[in-house]
């Protein structure tokens, strides 16, 4: 799971940093409106709430990309112990333990 994290924020740091450095260079904050009304924050804000939306967007992107690199095995399997598994379930009598990630 720690991978996977890494996975997921890692690029969108790295994403986020000439997003930053692009949009910032084309468009001051000072003369930035949020519906119709001038922006009261200083710059040092702007740029740091910037960042931190390019990081989520691009943190969003390489999650989307994490869940669809699963293999259908890792969607399926069962998390749960046969003993533990529902009534009715169909793997609670296997008790193989194959599907199981315990």
């Amino acid at each position: 799971m720690k991978q996977r994290i890494i996975w997921i924020l890692w690029p969108a740091f790295v994403v986020a940093i000439p997003a930053v450095g692009i949009v910032f260079s084309l468009f001051d904050p000072e003369d930035m409106k949020w519906p119709g009304e001038a922006i009261e924050h200083s710059r040092l804000a702007v740029y740091t709430l910037g960042f931190l939306f390019f990081w989520a967007i691009g943190a969003c992107c390489s999650a989307l990309t994490c869940l669809l690199q699963q293999s259908p095995y890792e969607i399926n399997r069962c998390t749960l112990a046969p003993q533990d598994r529902p009534e009715g379930c169909p793997k609670r009598e296997a008790g193989d333990g194959v599907d199981c990630c315990h």
